[in-house]
């Protein structure tokens, strides 16, 4: 069957990046997949986790929320305190950030990325982490300008994306439509080398194969190499300071 958006199941949705989307946080990134945009900001403490100081390393951590008016019927504010799929998936992002982070570069440093989901139409935990890169990129970018740190503490690039079997076929990159329909759903964090840090798979209807396993990934490393592409065009130049 066609998908809803007319894509071939090999193709990403179209993907934004907007850097500096505010401008009071350290670094601030508007990333949209399709009809999904997350707004991603990275904050600086001069500081650590108590049980961290003294360590001479630092911590990159992340906060994730769905917004009132991101869906159809309006999500509640967890004014208590994160519900469980909040923190599996802001535990999530603040992995995939630490995979790809130099901690004793960092120095005694803290920094929070906030992934606030403006509009959620799918895929909003991946399009959080390739956003939250950039946020941090940039943040940290901004440290080497002002001599606070002597080199860049990111060692590569990360990305993630979703993929999934929809009627027997393998796709890439789901929009809610085709996630909530899916036999088979994963998400996929890697390295720009090509290393994994994280895959989430799970069989919504039916179990899948190993060779279905196979050619998921394989669909994921794909779009996941087109988006560290455009990741690493925005970063070749410096943020403004």
């Amino acid at each position: 069957m066609d998908r809803p958006d007319s894509r071939e199941p090999d193709q990403l949705r179209e993907i934004t990046f907007v850097r500096d989307f505010t401008t009071m946080a350290d670094g601030s990134v508007l990333v949209s997949f399709g009809d999904t945009s997350v707004l991603c900001t990275a904050s600086i403490d001069e500081d650590v986790p108590r049980w961290m100081r003294g360590s001479g390393t630092g911590w990159v951590t992340a906060e994730y929320s769905m917004l009132p008016g991101s869906s159809p019927e309006r999500v509640r504010r967890e004014t208590k305190g994160p519900k469980g799929r909040t923190q599996e998936i802001q535990r999530l992002i603040g992995r995939s950030l630490r995979a790809v982070c130099d901690m004793k570069k960092l120095g005694e440093r803290q920094i929070t990325v906030d992934c606030d989901v403006l509009q959620a139409d799918g895929g909003t935990r991946v399009a959080s982490i390739c956003g939250g890169f950039l946020a941090l990129h940039d943040a940290l970018s901004r440290l080497v300008q002002k001599g606070e740190l002597s080199s860049h503490p990111i060692i590569e690039a990360c990305a993630a994306v979703s993929v999934g079997i929809i009627y027997g076929e393998p796709r890439l990159d789901l929009p809610y439509e085709e996630d909530s329909k899916a036999d088979t759903d994963m998400n996929v964090v890697m390295t720009e080398s090509g290393e994994f840090i994280e895959i989430q798979g799970t069989a919504e209807k039916f179990s899948f194969t190993r060779s279905e396993l196979d050619a998921l990934l394989k669909l994921a490393e794909k779009g996941i190499q087109e988006i560290i592409g455009l990741q690493k065009e925005l970063i070749e130049t410096p943020p403004s300071s």
